[in-house]
């Protein structure tokens, strides 16, 4: 049994590779050179090698700010690649798991948002994310759709390598204070996946549809990053005193959600999955960095 993961190199894509599959399960992860998102051909070729079994979509042009000015290269990896992937999943009678963002919403809702609320994205990133959801909901009956924010993990360039990194330099760290969230970890993510996938290929009526998951509990980047350093200086690695500054006062090409919280009611009533708190996920991440 054969699965495709596309952006196996990236926070989720590791995790997954990680996870604990059953016997005859094998993943399938082509690196760069291989697997291009923003090369429509090369994604076809890696689709059609063989009758996937399922296909996990997470791999994704993810660098938010660049984005704005590198529209044509954003839409392909976010866009296009899903709905390839999701047109040959189809035709091999397979499931589609395809990750996405709480980018697809404005941010402008007091509460979190629910998967039926509109969409609104407000930057390139998230409008091409919002289109590879629309691609995957008209390319493949059998999806699931999983929206998620605040990723992080002991892996590659993400807050909390980044907030750890600084603090080792700097003894002050100025974080916006006016965005809430729900931080979620890789790990996490590719564990509820997992779950998600393995049913999807296990009964053919598996709920598909949109879906969150993110970590239990909310807060501020500021906030978040308070936490982190708090944890880290428990097992003694670097600390920094965190500032808490507005967004106004921290500009950015694309401009992000204020509110980036998300429900996972339907997620935990569909597939009985319940997200992890945060703050455990958190130990769990500080203690592998070392």
């Amino acid at each position: 049994m054969d699965i495709l993961v596309t952006g196996g190199t990236g926070q989720v894509g590791i995790e997954l590779l990680r996870q604990s599959w059953p016997d005859g399960v094998r993943l399938h992860a082509p690196g760069r050179d291989e697997l291009d998102l923003a090369d429509p051909t090369s994604v076809a070729r890696v689709a059609a090698a063989r009758p996937w079994a399922a296909i996990i979509s997470s791999g994704a042009y993810t660098a938010v700010d660049k984005a704005e000015s590198d529209v044509a290269a954003a839409w392909a990896a976010n866009a296009l690649a899903p709905a390839i992937l999701a047109k040959a999943a189809a035709e091999a009678g397979a499931p589609i798991l395809h990750l996405s963002t709480d980018y697809v919403f404005a941010g402008d809702k007091p509460e979190p948002y629910v998967e039926d609320d509109p969409v609104g994205p407000i930057s390139v990133y998230g409008a091409s994310k919002e289109g590879g959801e629309q691609a995957v909901r008209t390319a493949n009956p059998r999806h699931a759709i999983l929206r998620t924010a605040w990723v992080v993990s002991p892996h590659r360039s993400n807050f909390l390598r980044t907030m750890l990194r600084l603090a080792g330099d700097r003894d002050e760290l100025r974080v916006v204070a006016d965005q809430q969230g729900c931080p979620t970890f890789a790990a996490d993510l590719a564990a509820a996946s997992r779950t998600i996938v393995l049913r999807q290929i296990a009964e053919p009526d598996a709920p598909s549809g949109t879906f969150h998951f993110v970590g239990e509990g909310d807060a501020t980047w500021a906030g978040f990053a308070e936490a982190i350093m708090a944890a880290s200086a428990a097992r003694g690695g670097p600390s920094a005193r965190i500032v808490p500054i507005t967004t106004a006062e921290y500009p950015t090409p694309a401009r992000r959600p204020a509110n980036s919280r998300l429900s996972t009611e339907k997620l935990r009533a569909a597939y009985g999955i319940v997200p992890p708190p945060w703050r455990d996920s958190l130990e769990v991440a500080i203690a592998a960095l070392g």
